[in-house]
């Protein structure tokens, strides 16, 4: 065990005439690499090894820890999960999957700012000295497979949205700063983690093209762009190696990407390599041993006897150690935490402000904003909607999911909720009559239907699916843990029932997922989408059926037909016909799919090249106009194609998107840029990315098969 010499500064105090020696992890103008040396210098063998675990505090040496706090869509400090042994009211916004269905980064931006400092409030204020200033958020797994039961927590099935909307999310939790973070954004689960059943075992299997463009791609941008320098590795195998020893940790995260943070394994995962994956015959010390030299340096479940046995057998050195902990002591640095610098903005959130963020009106209004952004409107028949107030005199509101406002897994525990019958009735005042019945018992649903001028139905699945860990009563619901094995709307009858009634019916589904509603698409005359958990769901639905607000989010995921448009769940070799990239069938809604109150006319595209090279910048214009007769939002979308297309090129890439606001009768020129290193495409054989000699299509559009404009460009090395 080798030693080392203790550095330190000698700093006079000259109102007190008093010496004071300060190391020089200590020291704010240090260096961050000699902060570090100094640290990791200090410490001791004990406290080397208790910094691979999730705390990375080292009392001896007056350094205060952090722990991890789960942040998809709100701190989580109490809900579901963790029931009433924390219990914290926080601020609750859409799960991941309605977030990504805004298409909206600067919003993402705000959002994660805001649950940011919240976290923050919590951790420091002197009420709450709650919560770690690690956050484990965003997932940016990608959705290939709507069964998954996890796909509430993703952005969608596109690695390169999912990539923008991460960077965007990770940059808000993180902050502007140039030296501190407000908090660190943790990305999970790495690597293409998108079944639940057999997930502690199974294998990822897929080709190094699909790696480096797909599956990796927005870790890589999370990383490289975004800033973040954490990430949680996957329970799962890719290509039969566990993620939690996988060579990509050190040779891509680390080595190419440049991560010098932490990576985590996730809870229980380290055991799992034995029980489940059958790696190491038992042997927990080569285990641990294998997961430090692959590059993991925090641990979530009981990892100390077996480093120390690693240790005594020299199957890992101190300095493996050393040069593991170093990057979770990076987080803490960069997080204040060495330090009571003057210079750390950060500090004073819930020290000079102290009053709670989830209960000041803007946070209300954000709520509001980012729920209404996230509604899709699939379907409105002779203008059914939005509905005139003046012209209705009784509402049916049906469903049990109307009186609701469920949470998931990752959900903290609201400071309040509205639901959608509390809305529509505060909408409606005293001049609209409002009845609801939650189901269809002895045809009450069809009473009240027929005796209503409109009919809104609210239906959904159960985040939780109201039952205990690895259980689902109804097979078309799923979350952690258990996938979905059909996708059919279990409700869908309520709403065919209602709409034979009502001809005046509105199917708002509330959902973390996609369902098959070929029926109710057919016959229900407006159908709206939005996900679970906020707590400004209700009035996000009123603002949007009274059209206070003009709908304009868009959908993330294809939304098939029929289970059987599926591959097999367990084939991760997306070009088998999964995604829009490569689905061959008629989807239901496809990717991009979100209709509006108004219409759009798009005109004049032009491009500022027809041949871009390495170093150039792709710039495409066109003319966007609203033609309606409301203000709304148009999501501009930027696709583009090989002409010649071989087995293995996409039918069409997102390549660049903008949520516009648009004022009705006005025209806007729309700008989008598209830099080479997306046109690039990876090639096995010389294992770089290239950019190929190849024409190319170019479509603008208001979604994957809603193509408006068309022109073409050539790439070329």
């Amino acid at each position: 065990m080798k030693t080392h010499r203790k550095l330190f500064f000698v700093l006079l105090t000259a109102s007190a005439g008093i010496i004071h020696a300060q190391h020089v992890f200590n020291l704010p103008t240090a260096s961050e690499e000699q902060r570090l040396d100094d640290l990791i210098a200090q410490m001791t063998l004990d406290e080397k090894v208790d910094a691979l675990g999730n705390n990375t505090q080292v009392p001896r040496l007056g350094i205060q820890g952090s722990g991890s706090v789960e942040g998809l869509h709100g701190v989580v400090l109490g809900g579901p999960t963790y029931g009433e042994r924390l219990n914290t009211p926080t601020t609750v916004f859409p799960q991941s999957y309605g977030l990504g269905e805004t298409w909206d980064t600067d919003l993402l931006y705000r959002v994660a700012t805001y649950i940011s400092i919240e976290n923050r409030y919590l951790f420091q204020n002197a009420n709450y000295r709650k919560s770690g200033l690690v956050m484990w958020t965003p997932n940016v797994d990608l959705g290939r497979d709507p069964r998954w039961g996890r796909t509430e927590e993703c952005y969608g099935e596109d690695a390169f949205l999912t990539s923008r909307l991460a960077v965007a999310f990770i940059k808000g939790i993180q902050g502007d700063h140039p030296k501190y973070w407000r908090n660190a954004a943790l990305m999970k689960h790495f690597l293409s983690n998108s079944n639940e059943y057999g997930r502690s075992s199974s294998s990822s299997n897929y080709s190094d093209k699909l790696f480096r463009e797909y599956y990796s791609y927005p870790f890589y941008k999370g990383v490289t762009e975004g800033g973040s320098q954490a990430l949680m590795t996957a329970y799962n195998a890719y290509n039969g190696i566990p993620c939690i020893m996988h060579p990509v940790l050190h040779d891509v995260v680390m080595k190419e990407w440049g991560l010098n943070g932490t990576l985590i394994t996730d809870g229980g995962a380290f055991r799992l390599l034995l029980s489940d994956h059958k790696r190491f015959d038992n042997d927990r010390a080569e285990t641990a041993a294998a997961c430090i030299k692959a590059g993991i340096t925090k641990f979530l479940d009981d990892y100390k006897d077996a480093v120390y046995d690693a240790l005594r057998r020299k199957l890992i050195s101190e300095e493996d150690i050393e040069k593991a902990i170093r990057g979770n002591l990076r987080i803490s640095l960069k997080l204040g935490l060495l330090d009571d610098a003057a210079d750390n903005p950060y500090a004073a959130i819930g020290v000079t402000d102290t009053v709670a963020p989830w209960s000041k009106p803007a946070t209300k209004e954000l709520v509001r904003e980012a729920t209404r952004k996230s509604v899709v409107l699939l379907k409105n028949k002779n203008h059914l909607l939005p509905l005139d107030k003046q012209k209705i005199k009784k509402i049916a509101v049906i469903g049990q999911r109307a009186t609701e406002v469920l949470q998931d897994w990752y959900s903290g525990k609201p400071f309040y909720t509205v639901n959608v019958l509390d809305a529509i009735r505060e909408e409606a005042g005293n001049d609209i009559e409002v009845r609801h019945v939650a189901t269809n018992r002895m045809d009450s649903a069809r009473t009240v239907a027929a005796w209503a001028d409109v009919a809104i139905v609210c239906v959904g699945n159960h985040p939780t699916c109201n039952a205990g860990w690895e259980q689902a009563p109804v097979v078309s619901e799923g979350k952690e843990a258990v996938d979905r094995q059909s996708i059919q709307l279990d409700q869908e009858d309520l709403l065919l029932q209602v709409a034979q009634a009502n001809p005046n019916t509105i199917g708002v589904l509330i959902s973390s997922f996609p369902y098959a509603i070929n029926r109710t698409n057919q016959r229900v005359p407006a159908l709206l989408h939005l996900t679970q958990c906020s707590e400004e769901l209700g009035h996000a639905v009123s603002d949007v059926l009274f059209g206070h607000y003009n709908p304009a989010g868009r959908l993330t995921q294809t939304w098939v037909k029929d289970i059987t448009d599926l591959p097999h769940m367990m084939d991760y070799d997306i070009t088998h016909g999964r995604t829009y990239m490569y689905f061959k069938g008629q989807p239901l809604y496809p990717f991009g799919y979100g209709l509006s109150y108004t219409t759009f006319n798009y005109s004049q595209i032009a491009v500022n090249d027809r041949s871009i090279e390495q170093g150039d910048t792709l710039k495409v214009s066109f003319n966007l106009k609203n033609t309606g007769s409301m203000d709304g939002d148009e999501v501009v979308q930027l696709y583009v194609s090989a002409r010649k297309r071989s087995e293995q090129d996409p039918v069409k890439q997102l390549k660049a998107f903008r949520r516009v606001p648009t004022r009705k009768g006005e025209t806007q020129k729309v700008e989008l840029e598209v830099p080479y290193t997306e046109l690039q495409i990876w090639d096995e054989k010389q294992h770089k990315f290239i950019l190929p000699d190849r024409d190319m299509v170019l479509e603008i559009g208001t979604s994957s098969s809603d193509i408006r404009l068309r022109t073409s460009f050539r790439t070329q090395e």
